[in-house]
This record gives structure tokens, C-alpha cells and sequence, in this order.
């Protein structure tokens, strides 16, 4: 009896320790420290994003605009200096508050940064030939040596000379508000270069085709409101996305963009237009080629005496009419088009070109007076097999034709998944 009591007390002693909260000092395991420089915030939890190796802060601080890098020094005596050898970000928008300023600010952080520059965005409204000045100073400065991204605001007569020192590093060049010379780029190669915007500007065509050819893995160009060329020749084993927007252009006396030719592109995905009217593409060889964004059948121009015209072999769409239909294009997933009125007969001529079409965005002005279908489609519903699953429709007011036209596809879309209509505010 005597035993078993004692076994008993033993038993409890050994629970009543388990839930101890102040253990015994023998057997107790020495306390965890965080590294240096990590410390706990008031909810007991452990800062280990200060305990990453520096390289890893700097990438992070990399990633941020550059005001908000340059805060991270005030964190604690770990983030210091990490801003400083870190790779540069510099964003000079919103840097200060006048013009003028800028200069001296961007001229001071490249100075005295330590580190790597990684991405010089530089966009000041120049005015006077000191500004100039101080822009060619800034892009030779030793610190901008292996430019990855640049993006340049020149808003000058032609670009700075030392912009196309950093060719063999950049990946990313966005160049706006200027001209390029045909000497400029000569004997120039971007082996890295993989996405190029021009915008606003203006180049030879000569110098266009000899620019976009030197660039061995773009993968995305940009053409927006630029003038000297009227015909750009796509071919490029790499390049996987087009836009071109014109539609800022209206002066009748102007060198712009009137044929894309898409000679052999086979990883092209995305040909993305915001072009008033006039242009001819033809598609030649892009068998991978599966969004075409905002096509449209408005003209903006007087001086444009046809629509849009896009050409896949002989298959015709003018506008988006489809003027003849020599062969299907089964490629096309996913299409955005701009009509000036919302018609069902020119979608049901769409999605007769493009059978697999599986995602269809519609802008419309106006819509057309009735959309009715039943009696007039009714054998080709039959027969048509919709693909489409995704539908959204802009500027809907709920009117008898757009009503009509939403009807059509819920009750014969039989894929259908998800239809949008966005109401004007």
C-alpha cells in the first residue's frame, strides 16, 4: 500500500513538471538568439528577413522605386548601408518636386552609390541644353556600366549619344520623345536586349529592320506613335509579342506605319493594335499565333482611305468584314475587337474564321438596330459549334439589340462560362 502510494506521488510530481512554465535549471537548454541585427517586434515574432545574407536584402531593395530603397536605411544600423551597394533601381519620377532639381539629385545618388546599376528610368522635361548636358553626364557615369533596363524620356531632337553605350548589357530599353539617326546605331548589337518600345519616335525604316535585327533574343516589341517608316518586316525566331499603337498620329503629311508584314515568327503569341485605320498585316508564318487585340472597323483619320486589313494567306478580314474566307484559322484563342456597332452577324463571321475561339472582347459605340437571330441563324446554329467560353461586353445598356445579341450566345454557347457586361458609369 505503502509502495503503491509512493508511486503515485511520483506520477503526479513527474505531471506537475511537465506543466511547469519556470523549468528546473538542470537539463535546460540554452536560449536561441537571433543573428545580429534581428530583433522581435512587440507581437513576440522574430524579424528574419533582416537575417538574409546582404545579397538577398539587395535584390529585395532592388525591386522597390527608388524612394522607398532608400527609406529601408532608416530601419536599423543592419539596413544601412545595404541600400548603397545594393543593385540600383533608379526611377527619377517623383524624385522632387520641380524639374530643375533633378539634375543634382540623380547626378548626387550616382556618385555615391557603390553598387551596381540595374535600371536607370530617366525622364525630365528638358528645356534647355545645360539639361542635356547633365542627361549625357548622367548616362556615363561608371555606375550605369552594365545597364540591364533603361528607359529614357528625352523629349529632345535626337537621342543622347552615350545612350546605346550599354548595348551589350541592356534587356530592357524603352526610348520615347526623339529621333534616332541611322549613324546612332551602327555597328551596335544587343545580345541581351529581349523587350524594346519606341515611343514617339522617330527612325528610318532602314534603321528600324537594322535595329530589331541586332537583337538575337526580343522577345516583346513596342511600337507607339512613331514616324519615318511605313513598312516594318517581322522575322524573328524568338519574339513572342507585337503592339502597335498610331493613334495619336493625324497629320496628312506624315511617314507612318502602313504595312506589318509578319514574315516567320514561329513563337509569336500576341499581336495587339491600337491603329485608327489604314494598316495592312499580313500574317505569313505564325503558326503559335493565338491573341489578336483590338482589331477594330472605325477609322480616325481623314486622310485613310480604306480600314484595317489583316491577311492570313488569302483569308481576308477588312475591318471586320470578313471579305473572303480561303482557309480557317484555327491558331486564335483569344480576340478583342472595337466595332463602331455592336453587330452579331460580324462576331458569327468572326467565329466562322476562327473556330477555336475560346475568349472574345467587345468595344461598341452603338449597336445595330435589332440583332435578331432566331429565324435568320437558324440553320447555322445547327451546325456551328461555339467554343467560346469567356464573352465580355463593354458599354452595355441593357437595349433590346444587346439584349438580343447576349442571347444568342447563353442559350447556343454551350461552353460558355463566364459572361461580362460592363455598364458605363
Amino acid at each position: 500500500m505503502e509502495a503503491a502510494t509512493a508511486r503515485s506521488r511520483k506520477r503526479k510530481s513527474a505531471a506537475a513538471g511537465a506543466h511547469d512554465p519556470k523549468p528546473r535549471a538542470e537539463g535546460r537548454s540554452a536560449p536561441h538568439h537571433p543573428p545580429a541585427g534581428v530583433t522581435e517586434d512587440d507581437g513576440g515574432g522574430v524579424d528574419r528577413i533582416s537575417g538574409l545574407p546582404d545579397a538577398v536584402l539587395g535584390e529585395i531593395i532592388s525591386l522597390l522605386p527608388t524612394k522607398d530603397g532608400a527609406r529601408t536605411q532608416i530601419l536599423s544600423p543592419r539596413w544601412r548601408h545595404l541600400w548603397r551597394s545594393a543593385p540600383l533601381n533608379l526611377e527619377c519620377r517623383g524624385l522632387v518636386n520641380h524639374w530643375k532639381k533633378l539634375a543634382g539629385v540623380v547626378s548626387r545618388i550616382l556618385s555615391s552609390h557603390q553598387g551596381p546599376g540595374r535600371r536607370f528610368c530617366l525622364s525630365p522635361l528638358l528645356h534647355t541644353k545645360d539639361d542635356e548636358a547633365a542627361m549625357e553626364a548622367c548616362l556615363q557615369s561608371p555606375v550605369l556600366d552594365n545597364l540591364q533596363e533603361l528607359e529614357l524620356y528625352y523629349c529632345g531632337s535626337q537621342v543622347p549619344p552615350s545612350t546605346f553605350r550599354f548595348s551589350s548589357t541592356l534587356c530592357v530599353a524603352h526610348i520615347r520623345a526623339c529621333s534616332i539617326p541611322d549613324v546612332s546605331i551602327q555597328g551596335l548589337h544587343f545580345p541581351l536586349l529581349k523587350h524594346l518600345g519606341l515611343d514617339n519616335i522617330t527612325i528610318s525604316e532602314c534603321s528600324l529592320h537594322s535595329l530589331i535585327g541586332r537583337c538575337p533574343v526580343l522577345e516583346s516589341l513596342l511600337i507607339k506613335s512613331s514616324l519615318g517608316f511605313c513598312g516594318l518586316r517581322i522575322n524573328s525566331l524568338t519574339i513572342r509579342g507585337i503592339a502597335v499603337d498610331d493613334i495619336f498620329f493625324i497629320e496628312p503629311n506624315n511617314v507612318e506605319l502602313n504595312e506589318l508584314i509578319i514574315d516567320n515568327a514561329p513563337y509569336l503569341e500576341r499581336l495587339l493594335l491600337r491603329v485608327s485605320a489604314g494598316l495592312d498585316i499580313l500574317v505569313v508564318a505564325a503558326p503559335k499565333l493565338d491573341t489578336i487585340g483590338f482589331h477594330s472597323d472605325e477609322g480616325y483619320r481623314p486622310n485613310k482611305d480604306h480600314l484595317n486589313r489583316l491577311e492570313f494567306g488569302s483569308t481576308v478580314i477588312q475591318g471586320l468584314r470578313v471579305d473572303k474566307l480561303a482557309m480557317v484559322v484555327p491558331t486564335i484563342k483569344i480576340l478583342a475587337v472595337q466595332m463602331k456597332a455592336l453587330s452579331l452577324d460580324t462576331v458569327i463571321e468572326l467565329m466562322t474564321c476562327f473556330p477555336c475561339l475560346e475568349k472574345l472582347y467587345i468595344r461598341a459605340s452603338k449597336s445595330e438596330p435589332n440583332n435578331s437571330w432566331r429565324r435568320k441563324h437558324q440553320n447555322l446554329i445547327k451546325c456551328l459549334d461555339i467554343s467560346l467560353k469567356t464573352i465580355e461586353l463593354k458599354s452595355y445598356r441593357g437595349i433590346k439589340s444587346q439584349v438580343n445579341f447576349v442571347t444568342f450566345f447563353v442559350l447556343n454557347a454551350r461552353v460558355l462560362e463566364l459572361m461580362t457586361l460592363e455598364v458605363d458609369s
